[in-house]
């Protein structure tokens, strides 16, 4: 018995060993991959948007097969490079989409923080731009998308429940949001030869979305204006009559 016991112990402290040396390899492979990501995102910035394998290796003087080591191939490395970029940008825009000051402001404050970022990082962009795949949509961007929206939906929703309005329209109109102010990005920074500022966009953007929330608000029958806070729009029946 003794022996046995001796034996299920030694097998105990190697399955141990094995799965703590496991465990710390998980930790270094998350580290490289996370640094080839990182390292991509600086070429991308500091290059184009036409990143080869081989720079990133070279940024992390590492050869080129220990990149592809990390990632299931270069469709995945790309993936990964753009969900990465997303969580940059979403951290910065995700704030912005908040119920502070009047429509205007709101509207505002979103846009601006959304086109300031692309100005900033056109590269960045071009990059989510240029490489996403043809047919079947990028999850990394589609799940942004539906972030953004979904902010966008849930806010709307507040409001027309506010007024007694059906919310079955509030998903539409935001997605709609998102793809107005997209399309009008992507235009703008695809035309080479344009001479519109960031600013200008900016202010395009604005008015452009703001008609459209008015737009809708008049067909809904909500009283919509450009002062208005955000927070009555958003206000609770019973606060409201408080």
């Amino acid at each position: 018995m003794s022996g046995q016991s001796a034996s299920r112990r030694a097998a105990s402290g190697t399955r141990a060993t094995v799965d703590g040396r496991s465990t710390r390899w998980n930790g270094h492979k998350e580290q490289r991959r996370a640094a080839v990501l990182d390292a991509a995102i600086e070429v991308i910035e500091e290059c184009g948007a036409e990143v080869s394998v081989q720079q990133i290796a070279d940024r992390l003087r590492l050869p080129r097969p220990v990149v592809y080591r990390h990632f299931d191939g270069r469709a995945d490395l790309d993936e990964q490079i753009r969900r990465r970029i997303l969580e940059a940008l979403l951290d910065e825009l995700m704030p912005a989409l908040r119920a502070d000051g009047t429509v205007r402001d709101a509207v505002r404050g979103a846009v601006g923080t959304y086109v300031e970022w692309v100005d900033r990082h056109p590269n960045l962009h071009r990059f989510l731009d240029g490489t996403a795949p043809r047919g079947d949509s990028s999850r990394a961007i589609a799940g942004a998308r539906d972030r953004i929206g979904g902010r966008l939906a849930d806010l709307f929703t507040s409001s027309l429940a506010r007024f007694g309005i059906d919310p079955a329209s509030a998903r539409p109109m935001a997605f709609g949001v998102v793809g107005l102010v997209d399309g009008v990005v992507n235009s703008w920074r695809a035309d080479s030869a344009t001479a519109l500022t960031c600013e200008q966009i900016e202010g395009i953007l604005t008015e452009s979305v703001l008609a459209l929330f008015e737009g809708n608000a008049r067909s809904l029958g909500v009283p919509l204006a450009r002062d208005t806070p955000v927070a009555v729009l958003l206000a609770s029946p019973e606060s409201s009559a408080s």
